[in-house]
């Protein structure tokens, strides 16, 4: 492959342009474990330095950015970090693909998501609750992602012939 030809003098169209920043980040980023590797560095320093912001402007009262609470419960944005964390894990893990690899992940990701929901009610507290009422919280959050990938498991094969039905035939 060839790299795009250097701008005329007056400068490429905005079409054109595009099309050549397309045609490189699809040149560099053939691997696609290297381009998911580029998309996570990107999607991290850009929240941390976002989030770094905006904590900073909400400490300082600037702005229309406060604290996200349920009732006097502050949570905080690791909630929403781990949470998304999970959701990502579980989008990965029903993507095709069946090597030693894919197995070890997927039954590391079941022990991760175990022993991160078997505390959710101590990091949505940021306290030791495990054992008082509010550790319930731990068993819900343990319940409703064992539904989850429950129905994932078991409902697969119906949505998949559900989404063939609904296909329009060709």
């Amino acid at each position: 492959m060839r790299l795009p030809e250097a701008p005329a003098k007056g400068g490429h169209s905005p079409g054109s342009l595009v099309r050549a920043i397309r045609w490189l980040y699809h040149f560099h980023f053939q691997d696609e474990r290297r381009e998911r590797l580029f998309l996570a560095s990107v999607g991290f320093l850009v929240t941390f330095a976002v989030v770094r912001a905006i904590t900073h402007m909400i400490r300082a009262g600037i702005g229309p950015f406060h604290n996200v609470s349920s009732g006097t419960l502050h949570i905080h944005h690791l909630v929403w970090g781990i949470l998304i964390l999970l959701l990502v894990g579980y989008m990965w893990l029903i993507q095709p693909g069946s090597d030693w690899l894919s197995h070890a992940t997927a039954l590391a990701f079941g022990v991760g998501a175990a022993l991160t929901l078997d505390e959710f009610a101590v990091w949505l507290n940021l306290s030791d609750v495990y054992w008082a009422q509010q550790g319930r919280e731990s068993i819900d959050a343990v319940v409703i992602f064992a539904s989850l990938l429950t129905v994932g498991f078991w409902g697969y094969p119906l949505m998949t012939d559900f989404a063939r039905l609904l296909r329009p035939r060709q």
